[in-house]
């Protein structure tokens, strides 16, 4: 059982539950807090490098972090890192 962030070590990997997250979650939290064309407008987001609409990292970056927090049960201190994947793509 891993009980300190300090026990995680690069490469590691955790598997956690599936979070879907809609265009609309993804226009709906952008609109209030990452308005960037290509988190709220679906046709501007074609001509950018994402080449479609996105989820914001301040949208997707709780879900991991909120997983392994409850799978780190007695995690007492430290600094917790999370990377995605892919990039936040609806659905």
């Amino acid at each position: 059982m891993i009980e300190w962030f300090d026990d995680l070590k690069l490469g590691m990997r955790f598997v956690t539950p599936e979070k879907r997250i809609t265009r609309e979650d993804i226009v709906r939290f952008a609109r209030e807090f990452d308005p960037q064309p290509f988190h709220t407008d679906e046709a501007a987001a074609e001509h950018t490098v994402l080449k479609g609409l996105a989820a914001s990292g301040w949208h997707t970056a709780p879900h991991p972090r909120d997983e392994a927090l409850r799978a780190a049960s007695g995690v007492r201190n430290g600094r917790q890192r999370t990377a995605l994947a892919r990039a936040g793509a609806p659905g």
